[in-house]
């Protein structure tokens, strides 16, 4: 089971890095609408949502949803993308792992799944090339 879950998490993390690798620097504060959150502050949301998941779901520590200030950049923001999945990838294979906090990981990889895909349309309003979907 374990080794499933790494893969799946390795995709996961590597189809997010390219999402963020698409959107040039200068464009990660622009948004499609006004409601919105713009792209550099999706990507950290992404990021911090994996780490409160875990905390909540894998590692069944109770945390409050207190997320921290958005990078100032895309090279901060994909630095806490990689040190967030590191941090799952590293509870998955160092902690037992029982029904719920499987269900756990396949709750953090959904929620990214969702605003990875609002990132996919931010690139698309850019104008930008989206990365080519792997699974």
């Amino acid at each position: 089971m374990k080794e499933h879950l790494l893969n799946l998490v390795d995709t996961s993390r590597k189809y997010t890095l390219d999402v963020a690798a698409a959107m040039p620097s200068g464009k990660y504060d622009t948004k499609p609408v006004d409601t919105v959150w713009n792209f550099k502050e999706l990507l950290h949301h992404i990021a911090y949502g994996i780490e409160w998941w875990e905390a909540n779901y894998v590692r069944k520590q109770e945390t409050e949803w207190v997320p921290t200030p958005t990078g100032k950049d895309k090279k901060e923001v994909v630095k806490y993308l990689e040190k967030a999945y590191a941090g799952l990838e590293k509870s998955i294979k160092d902690l037992p792992l029982d029904e719920e906090a499987v269900r756990g990981v396949h709750s953090t990889l959904d929620h990214v799944t969702h605003h990875r895909g609002q990132a996919v349309l931010h690139l698309r309003v850019q104008g930008e090339e989206v990365p080519g979907y792997i699974y």
